[in-house]
């Protein structure tokens, strides 16, 4: 007897539009599937009944917990819209006989540039000097330059890097050679032993800056906390263009306000967008860049993450799916 195959998907949905932005073509990933509906943005209230039907589902930040998956008796793909997919129950997808893809490797100069730009704003105390601008510091000065804020070079640091995978690789490899940073790796908790990565805690006392790529799991959650910041050097740098959950942000404050930390470059919290506050929106806070997690949001790099979703979903369709989780 001929098994018989299965009957490929016709409707997808995509749940948060809005997450991606306005200027992105849709047209790749409309021609995956013969249905689409697509919102804005999902609510928690309004998500049961939008998945009743749907047999692929794309999510940028909606949460698709085991409830959530539940609700979906059609449902056949996840397509998170991220590399991250801590937004997801992947028990309970795989309970359910439900495939769950993400996207990969396309935000690597993206998120790279980011992650510089706010290095090189605190090393070079940029802010400060354009604050000292603005405020008429330069007019008045005696001499043809200000020197009232200390700058350093990045050639004179040394580089920790936390998840040497795409992101942390190409971070690690562009200042090593554009900056002439030394690097160190940390071996990251929950990973099999490699050679040429150092445990944390002994990787801390050894960088002048510290950068985060990794994802958030339960074995990264809170992996910078008051002990891990107080082993750091007096005046580094911490830098999180990663996920929000893998820093305590009071602690993190606390360590800005008593000067130990020379300065922060954060990009993600642990509540995205904080609607009810966080640590590090306080405005007392000194050397701290603040940015609403844009590190990944060139037009250019939003465009590669729908087109790879739509590759999933193609892959998926033929019967080689890819990107599995």
């Amino acid at each position: 007897m001929i098994p018989l195959t299965p009957t490929p998907p016709s409707r997808g949905l995509l749940l948060d539009r809005d997450s991606l932005g306005h200027d992105l073509s849709l047209e790749r990933l409309y021609a995956t599937l013969p249905e689409w509906q697509v919102y804005a943005g999902t609510e928690a209230d309004e998500l049961h009944t939008r998945l009743a039907e749907a047999q692929v589902v794309v999510s940028n930040k909606v949460v698709l917990d085991a409830a959530a998956i539940a609700a979906a008796p059609a449902l056949r793909l996840i397509a998170v819209a991220a590399t991250g997919y801590n937004n997801i129950d992947l028990a309970a997808a795989k309970r359910h006989g439900i495939a769950v893809c993400n996207v990969r490797h396309y935000a690597g100069h993206t998120v790279v540039e980011h992650t510089l730009a706010l290095l090189l704003t605190l090393v070079r105390n940029l802010d400060h000097y354009r604050a000292d601008v603005a405020q008429g510091a330069w007019d008045t000065s005696d001499q043809f330059c200000l020197l009232s804020h200390p700058i350093r070079e990045l050639n004179e640091l040394t580089l920790g890097v936390v998840g040497h995978g795409d992101l942390g690789a190409r971070m690690a490899h562009t200042a090593q050679t554009a900056f002439g940073m030394r690097v160190r790796v940390a071996a990251r908790p929950g990973q099999p032993a490699q050679a040429g990565r150092i445990p944390l805690a002994e990787l801390l006392p050894q960088v002048d800056v510290l950068t985060l790529h990794c994802p958030l799991s339960e074995e990264t959650r809170n992996l910078i906390g008051a002990a891990e910041l107080a082993a750091m050097r007096r005046g580094s740098i911490l830098l999180n263009t990663a996920r929000g959950g893998l820093v305590d942000e009071a602690a993190l404050a606390a360590a800005l306000r008593s000067g130990h930390l020379g300065g922060a470059g954060v990009d993600v919290l642990v509540e995205e967008p904080p609607r009810h506050g966080s640590p590090l929106i306080a405005p007392d806070i000194p050397n701290l860049i603040l940015t609403p997690h844009i590190a990944w949001a060139a037009r250019g790099a939003r465009q590669r993450l729908l087109d790879q979703v739509a590759e999933n979903i193609q892959a998926f369709v033929a019967g080689a799916p890819r990107n599995l989780l």
